[in-house]
């Protein structure tokens, strides 16, 4: 009986696996069929198989004489990649103090980090918008960077409290007391203990940055440099959705971060798991 009941419950749980496999797989299924599709196959014979599949989209997307989608590439791993890298940098120094250091209104400070993440980009644009004037940073990818870091490193910052609490203080004072300074502790022995907590975080920031669609659509008026979400969003003209293209743009938008997310998805799980012990 209880080999039967642990059978049953076997086939349930790869059941409903599989189920929600479907669920999740379905949509991104869904988008590559559509991008090897021509138009006419879209709307006349709609069908769930790639019937007539075609790579015209793909090739009408990276045609140097019709867009810049690759130059369109290059400036969201530009944008991206140095907004995760200087959030990170600086996120981690200010978890660092935020869980080691004894300071007066050092919990109200962590409060207020979150209460930076959690406020929406809209509300945040108006006094962006001043700001950035004033910097002379309109229409630059310098300028972008600096808005990314406005919702990147909070939640850096916060991410990585968590999985420093999970890092024993013992270890920062035995080096202390072997002679290192506080710097030194932070950098050769917190930092390198931390590596799959950092990865982890830098995987989050860099899907932010190269997801958002919203300051990149306002801080940026130049085609030379759009990153990739706003370029797909200048694929709809008016009230023409060139679908195939659009899906053709946003399989090779999704399959840089796909990517990243295999490489790295053992460090996300034990960096995440980590921190949510402490947090």
């Amino acid at each position: 009986m209880l080999t039967r009941l642990t059978l049953q419950q076997k086939i349930l749980y790869y059941s409903l696996l599989t189920i929600l496999a479907l669920i999740i797989l379905f949509p991104i299924y869904y988008m590559v069929i559509i991008s090897l599709k021509l138009p006419k196959d879209i709307y006349r014979t709609p069908s769930l198989l790639p019937i007539n599949a075609t790579t015209q989209n793909y090739v009408d997307l990276f045609d140097p004489d019709k867009g810049n989608f690759l130059l369109n590439i290059r400036n969201s791993f530009i944008v991206a990649g140095s907004a995760t890298f200087v959030s990170v940098l600086f996120s981690s120094m200010a978890a660092y103090s935020l869980v080691r250091l004894r300071y007066l209104y050092r919990d109200w400070f962590g409060r207020l980090i979150l209460l930076a993440y959690l406020t929406p980009g809209s509300v945040l644009f108006i006094p962006l918008s001043v700001i950035i004037a004033r910097l002379q940073l309109g229409n630059t990818l310098h300028g972008l960077i600096f808005v990314y870091l406005t919702f990147s490193t909070p939640l850096s910052t916060w991410l990585l409290m968590g999985y420093f609490k999970s890092i024993p203080v013992d270890l920062d004072e035995q080096a202390m007391v072997d002679g290192a300074t506080r710097i030194q502790a932070f950098f050769q022995i917190l930092l390198p203990l931390s590596a799959p907590g950092l990865i982890a975080v830098s995987v989050f920031a860099f899907t932010g940055a190269w997801n958002e669609l919203l300051f990149g659509l306002l801080f940026v008026t130049s085609p030379d440099l759009r990153t990739v979400p706003v370029a797909i969003s200048y694929l709809i003209t008016g009230d023409v959705f060139r679908w195939g293209l659009i899906m053709a743009a946003s399989v090779s938008a999704a399959v840089p971060v796909m990517i990243l997310y295999y490489m790295a998805q053992r460090f996300v799980v034990k960096g995440l798991s980590a921190g949510a012990v402490k947090m």
